[in-house]
């Protein structure tokens, strides 16, 4: 069993927070307020928990970012660098897993141009961070399919960036987890190739647009 926090509280968090304990980790929640008023779109107000599920606890980020063994970013990418760069001390030696992507919101909501055109979120999260070992994955899909990839007709691909060899082979343990079958895993190698899957949101809004959030990925076919 692996301790695991999840900083940020929304779908994205609470569906991982929830698969992940349900697979027999132990998972925190990492919030902004402690309040579940107002914690995030994933936390019970009645029950003070990750969508009702008792086993995953709450706690503030920065408690979070020290205590777990591996820590996922599902905080939004154009305020990611900042936040997490304030927790460096606390993510020192730490696996640390982005799976948020860095864009400007459009008029209507949706994903626009990237923060960091020519780069990534994920390479400047490891510059801040040169302690902590991160890897770029789930970050080219709606929310659901990361949970739930069996979901898609087509099998789906999870594609995997990092400098550390170690910290990709213990993600992609946790996308076994998750319900990822290897062969629809893909290493692409060091984090520099984090900036071609981020820059694969770009086509994201025009596909909304036309299906609304209907389950999809950005997949290779073989």
């Amino acid at each position: 069993m692996t301790s695991i926090g999840i900083l940020g509280a929304g779908r994205v968090g609470g569906s991982l927070a929830r698969k992940l304990s349900a697979a027999g980790h132990h998972v925190t929640l990492g919030v902004r307020s402690l309040d579940p008023a107002t914690a995030g779109t994933a936390v019970d107000p009645a029950a003070g928990t990750a969508g009702g599920d008792t086993r995953i606890a709450l706690s503030d980020q920065r408690t979070v970012a020290r205590d777990a063994d591996i820590v996922i970013n599902a905080t939004p990418g154009d305020s990611a660098l900042c936040r997490l760069a304030d927790l460096r001390t606390e993510l020192a030696g730490k696996i640390l897993v982005d799976v948020s992507n860095a864009t400007r919101e459009t008029g209507d909501g949706l994903p626009g141009e990237l923060c960091y055109p020519g780069s990534s979120l994920a390479e400047k999260l490891q510059a801040a961070l040169p302690g902590t070992r991160v890897v770029k994955t789930l970050n080219t899909m709606l929310f659901m399919v990361m949970t739930a990839p069996e979901i898609l007709a087509t099998p789906p691909t999870a594609y995997v960036s990092g400098d550390d060899e170690a910290a990709k082979q213990a993600v992609t343990g946790l996308l076994g987890d998750l319900g990822w079958q290897p062969a629809w895993i893909e290493n692409l190698g060091g984090i520099t190739t984090a900036r071609a899957t981020e820059a694969m949101i770009l086509v994201v809004p025009h596909v909304l647009r036309r299906n609304g959030f209907e389950p999809f990925a950005v997949s290779l076919a073989r």
